[in-house]
């Protein structure tokens, strides 16, 4: 298949496809802000391949006939710096597309309409720049079935967001059903920091022995190399909007954006500056 010819879509966290410049009737469809995590958190941990949720600052749904189908949220990221490296400006005026997850119902054209309109709402809000990142490296889970194939961005670039290239290559950590156990995660383990119990019992779903507070170190030398599998990850694409007219000047010319080659295989003309 193709890859570049359709367009992704998810249901109970598995992907399908819809045909590439397939139409959406916009008098079906109408957004809404979701002002509440829980609306939002239920549909992306039902719906999105990650099955976790980051920490949103703001909430959209697309809805038909009442249902809702898709959702966008915009969260800040664990680090400052993801936003203002490319926007020079307090990260509280600008966001990261944390979660992005449209039900295989919605058209092609959905997520560049749907899009569209949830940065005209952020807008009003006063922001003034938008970050993402595609992940191009397929997921895998440990019995061979696949999670992920893969995304180079298709809809961001539908909504002529500026290519900034490619992140660092770094090494990740899957857990069995194929999922990214995240260093953050990780860190609260070893730490003994707020969260760490739930950080903790992501891996004892899986099989490891009950962690208490003491020997948080020795549990994970002993339990990580045997749940997790080391993944060579070669980088995200990175995307940025402009989301003000002010803002464009912050913004570098945009690379060529990176395109699937054959089935699954992306290629990009220019690495990450």
């Amino acid at each position: 298949m193709q890859l570049c010819l359709f367009n992704q879509r998810w249901r109970e966290r598995r992907e399908s496809y819809r045909p590439a410049g397939e139409p959406i009737n916009p008098r079906l469809y109408e957004i809404a802000n979701l002002t509440a995590d829980r609306e939002a958190k239920e549909f992306i941990l039902r719906h999105h391949y990650l099955g976790s949720y980051p920490s949103a600052r703001f909430r959209f749904g697309l809805f038909t006939n009442a249902k809702l189908v898709g959702v966008a949220v915009f969260s800040h990221p664990c680090n400052d710096r993801v936003l203002t490296s490319v926007f020079p400006v307090s990260p509280l005026e600008t966001v990261e597309l944390g979660r992005f997850v449209l039900l295989d119902s919605v058209p092609a054209n959905g997520e560049s309409w749907f899009l569209a309109r949830a940065f005209d709402c952020l807008r009003i809000e006063g922001l003034v720049g938008v970050v993402s990142f595609s992940d191009p490296v397929p997921r895998v889970a440990a019995d061979g079935s696949v999670l992920h194939r893969g995304h180079v961005g298709t809809c961001y670039q539908a909504t002529s967001a500026t290519f900034l290239g490619k992140t660092a290559p770094r090494t990740v950590r899957l857990l069995p059903d194929g999922t990214v156990l995240n260093d953050r995660t990780i860190q609260k383990i070893r730490t003994g920091e707020q969260g760490w119990q739930y950080a903790a019992a992501l891996l004892e779903k899986f099989g490891c022995a009950r962690l208490d507070f003491d020997g948080r170190a020795e549990w994970l030398q002993t339990w990580l190399p045997r749940i997790t599998r080391p993944l060579r990850h070669a980088g995200n694409y990175k995307y940025a909007w402009p989301l003000q007219r002010s803002a464009r000047r912050f913004l570098p010319e945009s690379l060529p954006y990176p395109k699937f080659v054959g089935t699954n295989q992306p290629v990009v003309s220019l690495e990450a500056r």
